[in-house]
Formats: C-alpha cells, structure tokens, sequence
C-alpha cells in the first residue's frame, strides 16, 4: 500500500499558490511599467515642453501608445501621476532640509535651495506646479502645496514660541505667504533664466533667506528681543 504524505497540497491549492504568485508579479510589473511611463512623460516635459503629445511619451518609454491608455486612462491622469512623482521628489529633497535642527538662518537658506535646485535639476517640472498644462485637474499639486504649508507652519511655530507669539493664524498666513512667495519667485526666475534677465541661483537664494529671515528678526525686535541668525530654534513635529 502507497502511503500519502501528509504535506501533500490538496487539488486546487497549487493552482491558488500559482495564481496568487503571478498575480503579485503582475502587479509589481504594473507599477514598473507606471513608473516607466511616468519617468518618460516628465523627460518629454523637460525636453519638449507642454505640448508633448502621447506618442512622444510611447516613443521615449519604448512601449506603444495603447499601454498608457492600459495604465491612465487618459492624459489628465498621467498629467495628475507626473505631478505625485515630481511632488515626491521635491519632498525628498525639501523635507530634511526643514527638519534638520541647524542655525535658524542656515535651515531658511538650506529650505529654499533645496526647492530652488530642484525645479533648476528638473526641466519643464515648474509647469505641473503652476497647473498650466491642458488637462491638469491639479489635485495633487494643492495637496502637496498644503503639505509643505503643514510643515512650514510646525517650523514657524516653533519660532513663533520662541519669541512668545500666540497666534495661530498668523503662523498659518505666514506659511502660505512663504510658500507663495519662493514658487512666484522662481517661476521668475526659470522665465528670466531663459532670456538670461535674471540673476543666478544662489543669488536668488540668498536674497530669499534674508527676506524671511528679516520677518523672523523683525517679530523679535518688536517685543525686545536680538535674534543672530546662528541661533539654533528648536524643531517641532506635528502629531500624526
């Protein structure tokens, strides 16, 4: 008599395991092929600019023009995927700069070069910020907007404690002035860098610190306060 091992798979299970194994490698080939297409678009942004057009991004993808269509949809939601992926990587390169515990002036600094160098390193990326790009719904940029303005505000915030000042709304308004202020100007900026009418990065940079700087300077020399821009300011995370 044959005896039965009792790790044996039962009929069907096999198939479940292989099913379930060619579906995991489906979908991790899925979002390859997602960031694939994405990788392209924004290479077609950068050297094309916001005409590009959806078989300029099949052609720099290597795949044809009906995959996109398989993974998007249509060409507002590559546009909303270009957008989290620049977005992604300008937090990646803004958020230790804004929680690295440094010298108050030097973290400002550090904060608006890391932006700064990031729209400078990634042609065309601007346009997905400013939502001008036919079919943008911009969802994602308003999210990611609000997202630095949160971590602006716990930064502010804690500069504000510092100098005694228990106003919420105006370390709120304050973040939003900041965040429009840096992506006004550097969409100046990027416009007169074309044209050479404009001065270079790290000029611009610097005379960015020293504006917020001045605010921050200002709040304490009104209530009889000397702040040094080496003074170190705490950092404060918000709660999850």
């Amino acid at each position: 008599m044959v005896g039965v091992s009792s790790d044996r798979t039962e009929p069907g299970a096999a198939d479940d395991l292989r099913s379930d194994g060619r579906s995991t490698r489906w979908d991790a080939h899925r979002a390859r092929r997602r960031e694939q297409v994405v990788d392209a678009a924004l290479a077609v942004l950068g050297r094309d600019g916001q005409d590009f057009g959806l078989d300029q991004v099949a052609h720099e993808a290597g795949v044809t023009k009906p995959v996109i269509y398989r993974h998007f949809g249509d060409r507002a939601a590559l546009l909303d995927a270009m957008a989290e992926r620049a977005t992604d990587r300008l937090m990646e390169r803004l958020m230790p700069a804004i929680y690295r515990e440094s010298a108050a002036w030097t973290r400002i600094h550090d904060s608006i070069d890391a932006v700064m160098g990031f729209l400078d390193d990634s042609p065309g990326v601007d346009l997905l910020f400013r939502r001008r790009l036919p079919g943008q719904r911009g969802e994602v940029v308003d999210a990611g907007r609000e997202f630095i303005a949160s971590a602006l505000t716990g930064l502010l915030g804690s500069y504000a404690e510092m100098l005694d000042v228990h106003e919420p709304d105006l370390v709120r308004v304050w973040s939003q002035s900041m965040v429009g202020a840096v992506q006004a100007t550097a969409e100046w900026w990027l416009r007169g860098r074309t044209t050479g009418d404009a001065p270079g990065r790290d000029v611009v940079t610097l005379h960015l610190t020293d504006l917020i700087w001045a605010q921050i300077e200002g709040m304490a020399r009104r209530r009889g306060l000397t702040l040094s821009p080496e003074s170190l300011l705490p950092v404060r995370v918000e709660p999850k």
